[in-house]
Parts: structure tokens; sequence; C-alpha cells
């Protein structure tokens, strides 16, 4: 049944938005900014609104699925109600670390809202920062019942430095959406698919006062088509910090966002926020 509802909702989702255009103006915006970075033609406003919805609606319909998967490890690759599921062998011993707690950098890509509760299944203690939504009745069905897997919630409200700290000192894994623009007067210049951004300060204020700390990168990927798709979890450990300076780990994080770009830009949904704007405005008629 949460296959099928899924089906649907993304047909309906999908045929609504696309006549309204939705976010249009700014995916063609930010595509025309990038021209050069990916093969012209590779993002198509209509595929990424397909794969947008289809994702959306397995978030509400068929979410479940994914806190049913294996804690083991070696229980991989397995099938879970009609769905295939597996671990990049490079990302097992990554995973074993992530168990330990540290930062996990991740982007708009993909089903990237999945990898919560399977994270969570792997033992992994996930700690996701959200703001709280209205009504309240609505954000504690939010963080009791969807963002939580085993009794436990891998939902919370940080918001100031000692909250993000008091999270590591817990031994927790801190997930942050590194890929977004940062309009705080501390945000730090970076470069993105050739073009200046704001880059999210709080990775290297973390490393500042924890510089032990282990940073991941995590994200799931689609392999196949049809019924023999199977979705692969991939981590990777950024260089230890120790070892090169805090700003480090912000290029490569990029870089490995580009890489995923090149692969397939139709799953970065970043091209539907203004991504470009603290540096850029004019591009989006500012």
């Amino acid at each position: 049944m949460g296959k099928m509802l899924t089906v649907v909702f993304a047909r309906v989702a999908y045929s609504v938005l696309k006549l309204a255009g939705w976010k249009k103006k700014t995916v063609l915006a930010n595509v025309k900014h990038v021209t050069g970075a990916f093969p012209s033609g590779a993002l198509n406003y209509d595929t990424l609104l397909k794969n947008l919805t289809k994702h959306v609606g397995e978030l509400l319909f068929c979410f479940g699925t994914f806190k049913k998967l294996p804690h083991d490890v070696s229980a991989y690759p397995c099938r879970v109600d009609g769905w295939n599921f597996s671990l990049d062998e490079s990302a097992i011993p990554v995973l074993e670390k992530m168990r330990n707690g540290g930062i996990f950098l991740t982007a708009h890509y993909g089903n990237y809202e999945a990898m919560g509760p399977w994270l969570c299944r792997l033992g992994i203690p996930l700690v996701a920062s959200y703001i709280p939504v209205k009504p309240k009745w609505l954000n504690n069905i939010l963080e009791r019942k969807i963002r939580a897997v085993d009794g436990r919630s891998y939902s919370v409200d940080a918001r100031t430095p000692r909250d993000f700290l008091r999270i590591l000192n817990e031994g927790n894994l801190f997930c942050l959406l590194d890929d977004q623009d940062s309009r705080i007067p501390s945000a730090i210049e970076g470069t993105l698919l050739g073009q200046p951004v704001n880059v999210n300060p709080l990775p290297d204020f973390l490393l500042e006062h924890r510089p032990q700390t282990p940073i991941f990168i995590c994200w799931m990927d689609e392999v196949g088509a049809s019924s023999e798709k199977v979705r692969v979890l991939h981590a990777i450990e950024v260089a230890s910090p120790a070892h090169s300076s805090p700003s480090v780990v912000n290029v490569q994080f990029n870089k490995w966002l580009e890489q995923r770009i090149l692969e397939n830009p139709n799953l970065w949904y970043s091209f539907t926020h203004r991504r470009f704007y603290s540096r850029s405005p004019e591009i989006y008629g500012e």
C-alpha cells in the first residue's frame, strides 16, 4: 500500500508543481550561474521535480521501511518490504567509527532524509537539529514518532554553541546539512561549482573547540532500475583536523558535493534554493 501511495502522491505532486512552475526561476538562475561546471543539458527541471516528489512520497508513505533495516552490518545486502538495501563495502569500517560519535556532513542530495533512521538502525547515535514546527502537537508527532527509531528520537532543537558542543560531549554523531547559503556575519567564504559561496561556519567552530572530533560525510544512492533497484549507503571520513586546518573540511565537503552533482545534478535539491544569494544576489533578479 505504501508504495502505491508513493507513486500516486509523486505523480499528483509533480503535476501540480510543474503546472505552478515551482522554483523554476530559481533553478534556472542557479544552472545559468554555474554554466560549465557539468555537461550542458544534464540538469532537467522536470526530472528534478520527478525525483524530488518521488523521494518526498517515500518519506511520507514508506519511511517505516528504513526503521526496519538490520542492525548488524553482516546482514547486508538485504531485502526489506520489497526493497533492496546494501552497504558500500568501503563504508563499513567508517560506519563502525561513526558509532563513537563525531560530526556528520551531508547535503540535500537524493533521499537524504531516509539516512536518519537507517543510521540509527546501524547503532549510530545520530542527532540532527530541526527547527520546531507549530502547532506543538505536530512537532511532538514529528519528534516522537517520525524522527524516532526504536523509541529514541534523533531530533533536537539545538541553537547555541553550547548546545552543539554538548551534543558532541555526549558522544553523539551530530548531523549538519552543509550545502546551504550561510547569511550570517561569521559565514566563511568558499567555492562551489566554480562560483563563490558563503559556507556555514559551524564545523570550523566545533573543530576549533573540539579539534580531535572525527568528520564524516554520508550519502545514499540508488543503483539499478525498477524492482531490482538497490539503495546503497556510503560513508567516508574527512582528513583529520589534527593534520589540517578546519577550513579544509569545507573544501573537501564542497569537492565531494561537486562529484555528486556531476554524477547526477537532478538529485541535488539545493538547485531549488538560492544557494548563491549571499555572494551573487543579482542572479535572482535582486
